[in-house]
């Protein structure tokens, strides 16, 4: 939270006004944060005696009970604003919606529940929309009283969301913390496949990895971040990877992903400091290794000379007309790169494209593009899909159609039969936003966490 200091004093001419502003929050590791037993995010609130919830739909048709009864037990008067989230619903209308459910001067606690939001957005004190085509273009700096980390939310979140987020801890120990590099390449695709070992059956290694590497990460952004809180400073080791992307991320027909994108300006970003001589060809391989592993892009056929020009006279408007291009030298440290003629970048990026040939896919990821759940118009609809479930079962019991079978096309389940419970001509038939109860397109658990922060 932010305390303001101020004082005025009578000048010949006038007034003169000193104010200083004094920036403190905290940041909580808490497994199961609304787990009863834990009673510190009610502490928070005990002052207060009442909550105010702004959370995404998909969140709270997952744990909304589990909060609802938290709240209950430690009798705070709870009060939910549900929003879609992503980037489609991070609008002006979506923040005057949230500015009608609050009170005036209200502080306000983080909960974030995805990798993305865990380890990166979480560390920024920025809140911000978007307007127009511009992304984080109206907002403010304005800190909270506490963050509170809980990565059991991992345990439900998609596989693609988690790789998604693993660019961000590549982006900041590939140039700043080495030792989380090392682990991140150690244990790459059990930390994806075991939801940075909070999922069932994940051995205790790899927690004991990822619990050093997400603490490291957080405790390195912070020491980067917090003396640039107001991102007045412009040359950024976490900048790495969006010198170009905020260009390209957007260029497909349907976007990529976040993380896809930082990754393909990172990989091509090596790519360049390592034909400048930064980067040697070993820790190059070794780092272009690790994106192709984790499944995240290093290139895209869209990522193309044009739209490097673009991108390059885009950023440099942003930085007071420099490039400012973070890139590591070596892996663990940072060089940032003014001088690079447009001829460089351009031989730099056919020879990343003639490398590409050597990886899968062309260097393209997995599941790269964005998907309803990114774009903040996806619902999961769990309850829906139980009631619908068990209507199902009704029907084919009292036809007696195969004990209740159903079958699933097109995004509804039906009983299958000619005559439904409910004189439907398919008995039980209704749409559902994730496709199937058990989730064809998102999984039953739908993208629950949200899109990214």
């Amino acid at each position: 939270m932010s305390d303001l200091t101020a004082s005025v004093i009578e000048t010949k001419n006038g007034f003169h006004v000193d104010g200083y502003e004094k920036i403190s929050y905290d940041f909580t590791f808490l497994d199961g944060v609304f787990d009863i037993k834990n009673r510190q995010l009610a502490e928070c609130y005990q002052d207060w005696g009442r909550v105010l919830a702004v959370t995404d739909m998909n969140v709270f048709d997952m744990y909304g009970e589990q909060i609802e009864r938290y709240f209950e037990h430690y009798n705070l008067e709870l009060k939910v604003h549900k929003t879609k989230i992503g980037e489609k619903a991070k609008t002006i209308p979506t923040f005057l919606s949230i500015v009608d459910s609050m009170t005036e001067n209200t502080n306000f606690i983080r909960v974030p529940t995805t990798v993305i939001g865990l380890i990166d957005a979480s560390v920024s004190i920025k809140v911000a929309v978007n307007y127009g085509n511009y992304k984080n273009r109206l907002g403010a700096y304005h800190a909270p009283m506490h963050t509170f980390l809980d990565f059991t939310f991992l345990r439900t979140l998609p596989v693609a969301q988690i790789r998604n987020g693993f660019a961000e801890l590549i982006k900041i120990s590939s140039c700043s913390h080495l030792p989380t590099f090392d682990l991140l390449d150690r244990y790459c695709e059990q930390l994806i496949n075991t939801a940075f070992g909070r999922g069932e059956g994940a051995p205790d290694e790899v927690r004991d990895a990822a619990d050093k590497i997400n603490r490291e990460g957080i405790h390195e952004m912070l020491k980067l971040e917090t003396p640039n809180l107001h991102e007045i400073g412009l040359d950024r080791v976490i900048a790495y990877g969006h010198t170009w992307s905020p260009m390209h991320e957007l260029v497909p027909e349907t976007p990529l992903r976040h993380g896809h994108a930082i990754s393909i300006d990172m990989a091509y970003s090596a790519t360049l400091a390592n034909l400048r001589g930064l980067l040697s060809d070993k820790e190059h391989c070794r780092l272009l290794s690790l994106f192709s592993r984790a499944g995240l892009s290093m290139d895209h056929p869209q990522f193309d000379e044009d739209i490097l020009d673009k991108g390059t006279a885009a950023i440099l408007k942003t930085r007071d007309g420099k490039l400012r291009a973070a890139v590591p030298n070596p892996i663990g440290s940072c060089t940032f790169l003014n001088d690079v003629s447009v001829e460089e970048l351009t031989v730099a990026l056919r020879r990343h494209k003639e490398i590409m040939k050597d990886y899968p896919r062309n260097g393209e990821g997995l599941e790269a593009f964005v998907d309803a759940s990114d774009t903040g118009y996806t619902e999961n609809n769990r309850k829906e899909a139980e009631a619908l479930e068990a209507a199902a079962a009704k029907a084919g019991s009292l036809n007696g159609s195969m004990n209740g079978d159903r079958v699933v096309q097109g995004g509804k389940i039906m009983n299958g039969q000619a005559d439904g419970a409910n004189g439907h001509a398919n008995g039980v038939a209704e749409k559902l936003a994730n496709g199937s109860a058990e989730g064809l397109t998102n999984g039953f658990n739908g993208f629950t966490n949200g899109a990214k922060a």
